[in-house]
């Protein structure tokens, strides 16, 4: 493990994460993002920096959990849990998260499911 720098859409956090979540959080663009790597636990992070109060913080981030609902996204894929890092000081957004469940682990993940906004107006 090693401590690195994630970064969000409202700026960044520092926290211990594996090889493996390094890997997630590569896009390819010579930063490491908070969001592939869905939810960390807060005593793996230990620092955070807010682009609102352009300030860096020694604790983690407040943690918010937005939804908890299990929705069926995709064939095999299900959202299990979505939620958000806040700065400690203004409770603004420092990232999201999301964390995914395959319904059956040695399944594929198939098509993604539609909205169901179908319109009955005839």
């Amino acid at each position: 493990m090693s401590n690195t720098t994630l970064h969000g859409s409202g700026g960044y956090v520092i926290a211990n994460i594996t090889e493996e979540q390094v890997k997630k959080a590569d896009l390819g663009v010579g930063k490491l993002f908070l969001a592939p790597i869905g939810k960390l636990e807060e005593q793996k992070i230990t620092k955070h920096y807010c682009k609102i109060c352009e300030e860096e913080f020694d604790s983690p981030p407040k943690i918010h959990l937005e939804e908890n609902n299990r929705e069926e996204v995709a064939d095999n894929l299900v959202l299990v849990e979505r939620g958000q890092y806040n700065c400690q000081k203004c409770n603004s957004t420092i990232g999201e998260y999301r964390v995914f469940e395959k319904q059956d682990e040695t399944g594929e993940v198939g098509n993604a499911r539609p909205n169901d906004l179908t319109s009955d107006s005839n």
